[in-house]
């Protein structure tokens, strides 16, 4: 015979699988009797959760959404999945990162010990991602447990890699050895930061693309990440930068539009209203072509007030424009 809590759960479960359940169909799938289903029933809207009774020749049941929060029932995997998205909601930048680490604290102290273990196991820093990332890629949930329990442990990791092109029909590369220390989620996607031992350098790796190999290496004494922040590392990563978080190459213009309209293509740039019709934007990209380039996005005259390389890189691309608009370009006439 089950327990009055496991029956109550069985219940609860069913429930919350379908709007209306007949009393008879209950107390079947239950084994039980119709009084039982009643007492329940009420036992449960005492614990907070809005059961309806509904009409008809056998009356049933409805759970609806209640006033109150009542105790919440979660597989295992939705309770993973719960704890790591209240995780990655601590550094939303929205104004929730306090409601969500006390939510974090309140579901990891419900949690059965295999749970909690298997939680406090992953381990990642989240970077706020901005409009126009990139698609997020899926990555198993045991991927970044192993890859965030190497890191915990300080134990070299051994991997294959994927190269992410679908028509690489090259021969396997051997698996990539690294010294984890960091699982960043940023721009929708996740990335280990590794110190590469064949490389002697840093690395970022995509983590959809890692299968990890068992078993770890030995442990190693973490280093210190360039700069001293994982994230600020990232995303100078991102940008093209060797440590810092910041664009390499950084210019001011003049355009011949509003600063209103500027400022929402603007990104982090600055935007310096002059007038009805004009603005200046300082602003950065990995290289000046690029930067020149997304320049010309604004549609509309520009006049560079600094570099002198920006001014050479809006030349250079032009002469590559022109060589592409007359078809002489070396790549389409070779």
């Amino acid at each position: 015979m089950t327990t009055t809590t496991s029956r109550l759960l069985n219940l609860l479960s069913l429930l919350q699988t379908r709007r209306d359940w007949p009393g008879s169909v209950l107390a079947e799938r239950l084994n039980i009797s119709h009084r039982t289903v009643r007492r329940d029933v009420d036992r449960l809207r005492e614990l907070g959760y809005s059961i309806r009774a509904t009409m008809g020749v056998d009356g049933g049941y409805r759970l609806d959404a209640g006033s109150e929060l009542p105790p919440l029932l979660f597989d295992d995997d939705q309770a993973i999945a719960l704890a790591v998205s209240l995780q990655a909601a601590t550094a939303t930048g929205v104004g929730i990162e306090e409601a969500a680490l006390r939510a974090l604290t309140t579901v990891r102290q419900v949690m059965p010990s295999r749970l909690r273990h298997r939680l406090g196991a992953l381990d990642f820093t989240t970077i706020p991602s901005r409009p126009g990332d990139a698609v997020p890629a899926v990555v198993s949930a045991d991927v970044l447990i192993a890859l965030s329990s190497a890191a915990r442990a300080a134990e070299v990791l051994r991997f294959d890699y994927a190269s992410g092109r679908p028509d690489d029909a090259s021969e396997p590369a051997p698996p990539r050895r690294v010294e984890p220390h960091h699982v960043v989620t940023s721009h929708g996607r996740w990335y280990l930061v590794a110190w590469d031992l064949d490389r002697d350098d840093w690395r970022i790796f995509r983590a959809d693309r890692i299968s990890p190999r068992t078993p770890t290496g030995p442990r190693f004494a973490p280093r210190e990440i360039p700069g001293g922040d994982v994230s600020e590392y990232v995303s100078g990563r991102f940008r093209g930068a060797e440590s810092s978080n910041q664009w390499p190459c950084i210019g001011k213009v003049i355009l011949g539009r509003p600063a209103r309209y500027v400022r929402q293509f603007a990104g982090d740039g600055i935007v310096e209203d002059l007038g009805p019709e004009h603005c200046s934007l300082e602003t950065g990209s990995w290289s000046w072509i690029a930067l020149a380039a997304t320049l010309n996005r604004f549609d509309t005259d520009i006049e560079v007030v600094g570099p002198p390389e920006l001014t050479e890189a809006f030349g250079e691309l032009a002469t590559r424009n022109g060589a592409t608009a007359n078809g002489t370009h070396p790549s389409v006439t070779s």
